[in-house]
């Protein structure tokens, strides 16, 4: 009987321990995470998983205590891809909301928009878009969570040079992320000794890019393709691809790496080639894979709370809470230069992305081999390397 009693004593006492814990948390002031986001607009398929993965990972890190003892409070802003429009909220969440930290910045053109700021303000900030530009050079208060675009095309290029193809047609959007991605194929391929025989573009209205392709179908001694680019134009020329009925080997880049890109492109994607996060091959990878089980219990999550099919987009925006949360953890405290520190100096922080290695000369922290080559078959996505 007594021990019984000591028992439901202890367990009673866990509990209120517990429940106070809790209380402590709600009362302690809140770590406040900013954001900019493209959840509405043509990038929204970006934003969208970025801005759910956000607010399932900030309940979540709340339910289990809060970060350094204090809850975090999530404050947010669509910014429909624009800019202009970007710029405006990140001064809002600098100069009004007075957040700790940002995660955010679906595209490159609403990160750089948002850079000045931030470097001036001088608080943390980790993008979640690609373009090589936004780390390099080393701006001091700016990181980002996706592999850049040179590290993709060096990941294609390999991939295309294993199978015996250097010489290429390279078709590319005019937007921030097609430009950038063209500049770094083109500079990559010269390093790798791989041709660009042909090189044609496509804006973000155009609707149909049949001529950009027979242009590049014409030159006999083009081996390979690659697109470079996201939104719906990607999934246009896979489309006009497959009606001209090229045969010859056919490669996008990783900004269409997500379920939505085989829906729009159906199956004229079949047999193309991307580089992308195991996210999409989750059960693809050895055990022994350090990744394995942190991008499996991401897919599990998010799956769960939003039944909806996952997205390495959303994993970006993952990675950049994460990152968030270990470099406060760190400095244990928000103080902006300590958490800008403490995100310069991680080392071997396993996301779903990648394992992040940051340094004073690398706020990126990735390398090209933390992209997998992924091939379009039977409707889905296979682990080729």
């Amino acid at each position: 009987m007594l021990k019984t009693m000591m028992r439901r004593a202890s367990k009673v006492a866990t509990v209120a321990a517990a429940g106070l814990l809790a209380m402590s948390v709600q009362a302690a002031d809140p770590i406040r995470i900013g954001s900019f986001l493209s959840v509405t607009g043509p990038a929204s398929f970006l934003g969208d998983p970025e801005l759910k993965t956000l607010e399932m990972y900030v309940d979540k890190i709340n339910e289990d205590g809060g970060v350094i003892g204090r809850p975090l409070e999530l404050v947010h802003y669509d910014d429909a891809g624009n800019a202009s429009n970007a710029r405006n909220f990140a001064s809002r969440l600098i100069r009004s909301d007075r957040v700790d930290i940002i995660v955010g910045g679906s595209t490159t053109g609403a990160t750089m928009a948002a850079v000045p700021m931030v470097e001036q303000a001088k608080i943390p900030f980790i993008s979640l878009a690609g373009a090589v530009v936004i780390t390099t050079p080393v701006k001091k208060w700016v990181f980002k969570t996706p592999q850049s675009d040179r590290m993709a095309a060096e990941r294609v290029l390999a991939d295309m040079k294993s199978r015996g193809l250097t010489k290429i047609g390279l078709i590319s959007g005019t937007g921030g992320f097609g430009s950038s991605g063209r500049e770094q194929t083109l500079a990559v391929a010269k390093e790798m000794g791989i041709e660009i025989l042909a090189d044609e573009t496509y804006s973000g209205s155009d609707t149909d890019m049949t001529a950009q392709l027979t242009s590049i179908r014409s030159n006999k001694d083009v081996q390979a393709i690659l697109n470079f680019g996201f939104g719906q134009g990607p999934a246009i020329v896979t489309r006009n691809y497959a009606q001209l009925g090229i045969k010859r080997p056919f490669y996008q880049s990783h900004g269409v790496a997500s379920d939505g890109f085989l829906e729009l492109a159906g199956s004229s994607a079949e047999g193309l080639r991307l580089p992308a996060s195991p996210l999409l091959v989750p059960d693809s990878l050895p055990d022994s894979d350090p990744q394995k089980a942190v991008v499996q219990a991401y897919k599990s999550d998010y799956e769960a709370r939003w039944n909806a099919k996952v997205s390495t987009f959303g994993a970006y925006a993952y990675d950049g809470l994460m990152l968030a949360v270990a470099a406060i953890e760190k400095a244990g405290s928000t103080d902006k230069a300590a958490v800008r520190d403490a995100l310069e100096s991680i080392q071997g922080h396993v996301g779903v992305t990648g394992t992040f290695n940051m340094s004073p000369d690398d706020h990126n922290g990735l390398t090209a081999d933390s992209f997998r080559i992924l091939e379009v078959h039977n409707g889905g996505w296979k682990l080729v390397n």
